[in-house]
């Protein structure tokens, strides 16, 4: 996957400063994080133009300065490695199947258009 290879030389250029910068997030950096996870994982699934990925970005990220918008996106890479933890860069369709659920979850609701459908057999 060529786009976890971007994400993963992403997080290698973060600044030592951010790292130390990572322990003073508050309680809605980390929401926000877990919401640009959704993104990426939404973007890595081949969901979204770019257009849309740069709307749902900036709806994330619009009250953040650029270091704590850096921060912002080096937790949600970690998030996302999380995601990917244990599997080879070879398993596509085992990524595909995590990335997919993680979509479908509710930490990913505000950008799936998912948040309050019921669904009954």
């Amino acid at each position: 996957m060529k786009k976890r290879f971007a994400f993963s030389l992403l997080v290698a250029l973060v600044n030592l400063p951010l790292v130390a910068n990572a322990l003073e997030l508050g309680a809605e950096d980390f929401v926000a994080a877990r919401e640009m996870t959704c993104v990426l994982a939404q973007d890595s699934l081949g969901y979204l133009s770019a257009d849309e990925y740069a709307e749902m970005a900036e709806a994330i990220l619009a009250d953040y300065d650029q270091t704590q918008t850096d921060v912002i996106y080096a937790q949600a890479l970690g998030y996302f490695d999380g995601l990917m933890f244990g599997l080879p860069e070879s398993d596509e369709r085992e990524i595909s199947a995590r990335l997919q659920a993680f979509v479908a979850s509710g930490a990913c609701t505000r950008f799936t258009g998912l948040e309050g459908v019921s669904l009954t057999l």
